[in-house]
């Protein structure tokens, strides 16, 4: 927060009910301090159906008073509570994770939940919108990140004294998620069922391909040998390949990040060696002579030569899953 929105310490709050005859809901429950910074006075009031709920809502003010949090954001609604408290809520986070989380943000809580004050955020409002979202069929990762910066959002309320605990900390709800009947099964029945057949796979896209780049032949097949990830494929270097013992040593992947394609470390966060079969070795050591005696050089690159991703090798395979078999 900047200097301006600093939080008044035990602010000093007089408080009364004033009965309106005539209106859905006749109780008006206000409040009144005088801000510590411009020394103005300020009010803050709610419309209310009983006496009951118009002194448990100053109480609830009067509260977060004492806690040191300003009345006015004790009463935010969680949008603008969100949007005031984004930065310092998401701090510490990668850049490249930054943008799922504010698109499940904008795109599922705020329209879910934006409205909803902050204090009335419960564990049964966050737990009925998750599985609404799963009803509304959105992805697994798209359900994680939205629940993960409303989680942190919530955690901040939790800091500034707003609520007590974090009541979006759900769980139980990936088991909603249901995989396909033979993929539960069988996870084999997936799979390709020989070297030969995976060596068509990678024929056929270098020959449906838009360049008739050979190298994506290579690095399908390179990936489906090792179980890699495309990151890491794009990620290899001279240098990580053993050919004595015939390991490879991971230790980077490649991925998108501000600006363009970034090298980062795995994404398990610790290096790992993966052993090469026999199968594999001939590409492996056709692409170390064909990259020469550099230790950095990339074992695999684009057809301009740059690093290859995930989207890289999608625009190469569109011809080929839009093309009659």
């Amino acid at each position: 927060m900047s200097g301006s929105d600093q939080l008044p310490v035990s602010v000093s709050i007089s408080a009364d009910v004033e009965y309106r005859q005539e209106r859905p809901e006749p109780y008006r429950a206000r409040i009144r301090w005088v801000d510590p910074v411009t020394k103005r006075r300020k009010s803050k009031s709610a419309s209310v159906s009983t006496p009951q709920a118009a002194r448990e809502w100053i109480d609830a003010m009067m509260s977060a008073a004492e806690a040191g949090v300003n009345p006015e954001t004790a009463s935010m609604s969680l949008v603008s509570y969100g949007e005031a408290v984004m930065p310092l809520a998401l701090r510490g986070l990668e850049t490249k994770t930054l943008d799922p989380y504010l698109s499940g943000w904008r795109k599922r809580v705020v329209p879910a939940l934006g409205h909803v004050p902050v204090r009335m955020v419960t564990n049964g409002v966050v737990d009925r919108v998750v599985h609404g979202w799963i009803a509304d069929q959105c992805g697994r990762s798209t359900v994680k990140n939205s629940l993960a910066v409303l989680v942190r959002v919530m955690e901040q309320a939790v800091r500034d004294g707003i609520v007590d605990r974090n009541p979006a900390r759900v769980v139980g709800w990936q088991r909603e998620y249901r995989r396909a009947e033979d993929e539960l099964d069988d996870p084999r029945s997936l799979a390709l069922p020989d070297w030969h057949a995976l060596a068509q796979l990678a024929a056929a896209l270098v020959e449906r391909s838009a360049d008739h780049f050979a190298g994506w032949a290579d690095v399908v097949i390179f990936a489906a040998c090792t179980a890699a990830r495309i990151g890491e494929v794009s990620g290899v270097r001279c240098a990580d390949i053993d050919r004595d013992a015939w390991t490879w040593g991971v230790r980077r992947q490649t991925t998108p990040g501000p600006g363009g394609l970034i090298d980062k470390g795995t994404k398990g966060k610790r290096a790992r060696t993966v052993p090469l079969i026999e199968e594999v070795r001939p590409l492996v050591a056709r692409r170390l002579d064909a990259v020469g005696d550099d230790p950095m050089g990339r074992l695999f690159t684009g057809p301009r030569g740059g690093r290859i991703s995930t989207a890289v090798l999608r625009d190469a395979s569109i011809g080929m899953r839009s093309s009659p078999s």
